[in-house]
């Protein structure tokens, strides 16, 4: 049998797989899954993202499955709620800063219609299309997650640093950086082109 080739990232744990072969660099156009990997890379910030993904569903369960207009109508007796909630990353700084970033969000959402118009003119509409042939030319930040950190905290989000930002970006696929030998490079390209 052929065995397909990965980002070495990935490794062989099944969760990891998975998140590979079906989410990661794939381009998004919903709002509420924006919101969810915002929420999620700044929680990741200083932890690694495998730590998040074996907590997302918890994550999920715990912020209402990141329904921006739930999580920021939260009060204090929710904050506390989530802070003893093992299942999450017990941080008070994240949690208060995930109830003020959707606030953010929904702010974002009434200025341009959807989070979704607003986010993808940073790419000017299509994903960026990247050719790294080896994990050590990824780079942890750019000039250009460098400007979207810098627009992203203006607008008030908070734990919106470049590297944050750039893994935010990977994710999503507002850039395609899966390596050049990974089965999945050609197919996020096509599905990218097929989409605008």
């Amino acid at each position: 049998m052929h065995t397909q080739h990965r980002c070495p990232w990935v490794g062989d744990d099944p969760l990891y797989v998975k998140y590979h072969d079906e989410e990661w660099g794939l381009p998004l156009h919903d709002d509420q899954q924006w919101f969810e990997f915002l929420s999620l890379e700044a929680f990741q910030a200083g932890l690694s993202w495998y730590t998040i993904l074996l907590k997302r569903e918890n994550f999920q369960r715990a912020f209402d499955h990141f329904d921006p207009e739930r999580v920021a109508n939260y009060g204090e007796t929710k904050v506390a709620e989530l802070l003893a909630d093992a299942g999450i990353v017990r941080n008070r700084l994240k949690v208060r800063a995930t109830i003020h970033n959707a606030q953010v969000f929904l702010k974002l959402q009434q200025t341009h219609g959807s989070f979704d118009q607003y986010i993808w003119q940073f790419v000017e509409g299509k994903p960026i299309q990247n050719h790294w042939k080896q994990m050590k030319d990824v780079p942890a930040n750019t000039p250009l997650s460098d400007k979207l950190s810098k627009t992203l905290k203006k607008e008030g989000f908070k734990f919106m640093g470049s590297t944050v930002v750039y893994a935010f970006m990977q994710a999503t696929g507002l850039v395609n950086d899966h390596l050049m030998h990974c089965f999945r490079q050609k197919e996020v390209a096509a599905y990218s082109e097929s989409d605008y």
